[in-house]
């Protein structure tokens, strides 16, 4: 993964993630936080003379290295980023449904298995227990599984985590169920993970001493189960399936149909206990009618519960008779006879508006949705459309699932009400009608995600973005996105199958531009982001394509791909640079440049990154022209013009702090830490240690400013990435310091999943290790970091991993071992066109062969 190419300063709000360890701080380093905080967020020393600058920071630094020491001391778990924000673990267990009746027997077997996990003679105490419960569709093994695991909530503090893989109706692969875990337990993928494998470590590391209860429902086989069950044995797994699935450590358990006795009190629960006792033979034909399935007898009793006037002999006579009917007729092999007879008779029963609506939720793929969705199925307002998708639920035809992250209640079809009502959708429904209702609802789905995609990222939408609300306005966003990611994505796919290709793509580029702020959901957003492309080829608006190619560009340049990300780029930047689309064209101008940057290229990518700051200021563009001007000077710190670097970082600082944009000046302040560095390093080497000292505190200041206001906004890949510049700031008074502040964040990137971010911290690992003797250790993760470039194809970093290598190995009298490396290093500078880094790697070169000191 290339740094270069990311969007990375777009906001992202997201729950911190748990970090685990086992010493305290001392006392003392409380006391020097506070007196750090206190000093750091009530003087703005920006403003003050230098040497009243320098006073402070001295003294701030050495507070908080104090402070560095107790906050890098490994944590008791428990106690990480989660405990201390307040954040509750993970809560997604569905609903228990109100008239649960039954399986008592079982209830008490899954007790008894769960009992006998803690006992130390169980013999499986090294692994987590699997629960299997399986049987034919309608017999309740959702509605007995979400019964126990509520039942059980309290033997998991850790959380309780849930997924619908589906089923037959379309199963689900077990990298986004691991991606969706890991989101709720607090970790933030802003990377791409990587394929199964990587999602897997990760997920293995942040269950580690968990004790979580997961829930996976609707499984299609063992193969779709078994990479998601952690190796922790404080977790525990219930699966639902409509067969056996042959899982390792498990406990399976058939569920069957009810018996008659089961079927009565179920049917009590709905029709009410008197009007059942008043006709129990009645009640034992629906029953038997229903052949004791539960979804079934749910059905009929829904329909007697809104049907006060109906007698129980009556729907018995009616069920009968529909039994009849539809065994004289095809009947579809995945509807069950007897559920097929209680649906059509409950729909029959139902008002025109109801059915219709029905009808058509059966033709939306969604998993689940919002209330909205049925009013705009209907045509009608959202109020009336949740009326009539409550008399649905009334008459067990639909469902509630819960209430998302916004607070809305779901709703969902049993997948068999799902096929039935599809059915009765292509039968009764014209098309021209399906279609119009599908469009309404389509379009819903795009005004919903264009808002939200404007308002957590207005510059990606339009000149002169600026969001119109604060901070909560991102939450809502990022929150309204998670609720409705699913439903969202089925959208995209709705409108490609239907060729309703201007919907596809603007509902796909805000879904691109959601991911892309969040950094999050990647196989989602590159899945979006290639059928945007095709929608806008189908559209035949250029405009449209060039988008399409510029969203492509960044989740493909985002994950390592550079070489497509800059053929994308660079063919939308012909695109609108022949359409007169100025202010694209500038965009794709700084996304080419980005990319060369990325793979090494300095001296060409400066050109287009000149080019895009002298558009965006055409277009009067401030905030596009100072975020570009921050990459500019990324490429000028790369190239050791460091003047012209904080130059260009002081005016993007001007910008951002005058807009209030904290996450941009944050992330400027972090460059412009690593520009004062670097100068003080250079001014260590000409002898000048006065001055050199005054920016070390200058440069130690800066990052601090960035590594506390990401921490205030959780955002701990980003703190990771300061604390990484914090390590290589090359002070010798605070060697100690710098090492564990890259040592942390190297703990933290790996379990942020980041395999660039560990490899690119590996290197500044090995640089501290030199500066404080560790000579052997740091050639170590040198080589080790040099491996990982390869490994990535990032040749560029491998490169300045082999330099450093030489650097550290020449210090320490290796001269002939320094050879190698730096030759590999030079040989590798040509072949990418990196004058500067070849001129670096020359001189070094000349150093190892030269004789004498």
């Amino acid at each position: 993964m290339l740094p270069s190419t990311r969007d990375d300063d777009v906001p992202g709000v997201r729950p911190p993630a748990r970090r685990r360890g086992s010493l305290a701080a001392p006392a003392l380093a409380g006391v020097a936080a506070a007196v750090a905080s206190a000093l750091g967020t009530s003087l703005d020393i920006w403003t003050l003379p230098v040497p009243a600058r320098v006073v402070i920071t001295v003294v701030v630094a050495a507070l908080v290295g104090a402070l560095t020491w107790a906050t890098l001391a490994p944590q008791s778990p428990g106690s990480g980023p989660r405990a201390a924000k307040g954040t509750p673990p993970p809560a997604e267990l569905p609903p228990v449904i109100a008239h649960f009746t039954g399986r008592r027997e079982v209830l008490a077997e899954l007790h008894e298995q769960f009992a006998l996990r803690e006992r130390p003679s169980s013999g499986d105490q090294d692994a987590p227990l699997v629960v299997s419960l399986y049987g034919r569709a309608g017999v309740g093994k959702s509605a007995l599984a979400t019964r126990f695991a509520h039942e059980v909530i309290g033997e998991f503090p850790d959380g309780q985590l849930y997924f619908d893989l589906r089923g037959a109706d379309g199963a689900v692969r077990p990298e986004e169920v691991l991606a969706a875990f890991l989101r709720a337990l607090g970790v933030r993928l802003t990377t791409d993970p990587g394929g199964l494998v990587e999602l897997q470590k990760l997920w293995w590391t942040w269950t580690k001493d968990l004790r979580v209860l997961i829930f996976l429902d609707n499984a299609q086989s063992g193969e779709q189960v078994r990479d998601l069950i952690p190796p922790e044995p404080g977790c525990a797994v219930i699966v639902t399936s409509r067969q056996p699935l042959f899982l390792r450590n498990r406990y399976d358990r058939q569920l069957a149909v009810f018996t008659e006795a089961q079927g009565v009190e179920l049917l009590a629960r709905l029709a009410g206990d008197e009007r059942v006792a008043a006709d129990l033979d009645s009640a034992l034909a629906i029953v038997r009618l229903c052949d004791r399935l539960p979804l079934a007898i749910s059905i009929c009793g829904g329909r007697l519960a809104t049907r006060e006037r109906w007698s129980l002999r009556e729907l018995a006579d009616r069920l009968a008779d529909e039994r009849r009917r539809l065994g004289q007729l095809e009947v579809g092999t995945q509807i069950d006879r007897s559920v097929r007879a209680s649906l059509q008779l409950s729909y029959d029963d139902c008002t025109g508006i109801q059915r219709r609506l029905l009808r058509l939720l059966g033709l939306l793929p969604a998993p689940d949705v919002q209330a909205w969705v049925a009013g705009d199925l209907l045509g009608a307002s959202e109020l009336d459309g949740a009326d009539q998708l409550e008399a649905l639920v009334d008459a067990q035809l639909a469902e509630c699932s819960g209430r998302d992250v916004t607070g809305s209640m779901r709703y969902r079809l049993h997948d068999l009400v799902r096929l039935f009502a599809r059915e009765v959708a292509v039968r009764d429904e014209p098309e021209e009608r399906r279609r119009a209702a599908i469009e309404r609802v389509l379009y819903g789905y795009r005004r919903r995600a264009e808002s939200a995609a404007t308002e957590r990222w207005p510059q990606d939408w339009r000149r002169r973005g600026v969001r119109t609300g604060g901070d909560s306005g991102e939450i809502s966003s990022a929150a309204w996105f998670t609720a409705e990611r699913l439903a969202l994505l089925s959208a995209v796919h709705m409108a490609r199958s239907q060729e309703l290709w201007d919907l596809a793509w603007a509902t796909g580029r805000a879904f691109c531009s959601l991911c892309h702020s969040l950094r999050a959901y990647w196989s989602d957003w590159r899945e979006v982001a290639d059928l945007v492309c095709e929608a806008a080829e189908r559209t035949g608006d250029q405009r449209a394509v060039g988008i399409a190619l510029m969203e492509r560009a960044a989740v493909v340049g985002g994950s390592g791909r550079s070489a497509e990300a800059r053929a994308d780029a660079e063919r939308a930047l012909e695109i609108f640079t022949g359409l007169g689309e100025s202010w694209w064209a500038a965009r794709a101008m700084r996304t080419v440049g980005m990319t060369l940057f990325g793979e090494g290229n300095l001296d060409h990518g400066q050109g287009y990154l000149t080019g895009a700051i002298s558009a965006f200021k055409a277009e009067d563009d401030r905030w596009w022209q100072a975020r570009t001007q921050r990459n500019l000077a990324e490429l000028r710190l790369a190239q050791g013009r460091l003047a012209e670097a904080r130059r260009l970082l002081e005016d993007s600082l001007a910008v951002f702090e005058s807009g209030g944009n904290r996450y941009s000046e944050a992330q400027t302040q972090r460059v412009l830490g690593e520009v004062l560095a670097a100068e003080a390093r250079e001014l260590l080497k000409a002898g000048d240690a006065s001055a050199a000292e005054r920016r070390f505190v200058l440069a130690g200041n800066a990052l601090r400013f960035a590594i506390r206001a990401f921490h205030e906004r959780g955002e701990e890949w980003e703190e990771a990435r300061c604390l990484r510049a914090a390590g290589e700031i090359g002070d010798p008074q605070a060697g100690l310091r710098e090492y564990a502040g890259v040592r942390l964040a190297k703990e933290t990137l790996e379990k942020l999943g980041d395999s660039w971010g560990v490899a690119r911290t590996r290197s500044s690992e090995g640089a501290a290790l030199a500066r404080l003797g560790r000579t052997e250790e740091a050639v170590a993760a040198l080589r080790e970091a040099v491996r990982e470039f390869a490994e990535l194809g990032d040749r560029w970093w491998q490169a300045r991993g082999l330099r450093t290598l030489g650097e550290v190995l020449l210090a320490a009298g290796r001269r002939d071992e320094a050879h190698e490396p730096v030759a590999e290093a030079l040989e590798i500078y040509h072949s990418l066109g990196n004058e500067a880094g070849a001129s670096r790697a020359r001189a070094l070169l000349d150093r190892v062969t030269r004789k004498g000191p």
